[in-house]
């Protein structure tokens, strides 16, 4: 099977640096846990939850709430969508080719 060709595209909404990073996590792990997250980034939950809403709010992400074990609270796990992966592909390679790598 051939490998897509992804055509590089400037993101303003993924380029932002926490939801760069956001994506960069999750585009190597696949699901990754809410808290995780938080702590990999080093901020708050109010500052990893806007990012995430606004990843959410366009449809680069979702957001999945399951029973876990954290003190009886439901567990909310993060994923990239299909649309989210080649957005955060399409805006590496954007970046690549600002920098002349790509």
């Amino acid at each position: 099977m051939a490998t897509p060709v992804i055509t590089a595209q400037f993101n303003e909404v993924i380029h932002a640096p926490m939801r760069l990073r956001i994506c960069g996590l999750l585009q190597g792990a696949g699901e990754i846990e809410f808290a995780a997250i938080r702590d990999m980034l080093g901020v708050s939950d109010a500052v990893c939850s806007k990012h995430l809403k606004v990843l959410s709010d366009n449809g680069y992400v979702t957001l999945a709430k399951r029973p876990g074990q954290r003190n009886g609270h439901d567990v909310t796990w993060v994923s990239l969508t299909d649309e989210g992966r080649e957005a955060f592909e399409s805006h590496i390679a954007a970046l690549q080719a600002i920098a002349g790598l790509g």
